[in-house]
């Protein structure tokens, strides 16, 4: 009878045993459950912020390519016009450079010395015709 109780106590110690273990492995889970929730609320921000800035970026880059845009439109608009004006200046040279070659000055004095005939209609008479 003696060994029975004995045997019984060491079951009442194992089971008591397995009870508080049962019952700090209950807390632990506890703890990592609330952990695990903490960190998805944390991820879920963090994903948040990580999208927002994702916009930011692609706003401030299409600000960007849109006022890069308009200054390569503005720089072609500007060589265009100096374009313009380098053309009207070489024609204005042209001319110059020519008015005062040896040969410009002969041309002029030629047309200007010499007054044109105005044109005739020469009128035959009937009779040749």
């Amino acid at each position: 009878m003696r060994q029975n109780e004995a045997i019984l106590d060491r079951l009442e110690r194992v089971i008591e045993t397995l009870q508080e273990n049962n019952t700090k492995m209950g807390q632990m889970l506890a703890v990592h459950d609330e952990k695990l929730d903490k960190q998805d609320r944390i991820d879920t921000v963090l994903f948040e912020k990580v999208e927002s800035l994702h916009r930011e970026v692609n706003r401030k880059a299409e600000e960007i390519k849109a006022g890069c845009e308009r200054d390569i439109r503005k720089v072609d608009t500007r060589l265009r016009t100096i374009e313009k004006k380098m053309w009207s200046i070489f024609g204005a040279l042209s001319i110059i450079s020519f008015i005062v070659s040896p040969v410009g000055q002969r041309f002029l004095r030629t047309t200007l010395t010499n007054p044109q005939m105005p044109d005739r209609v020469q009128i035959y008479p009937q009779s040749m015709a």
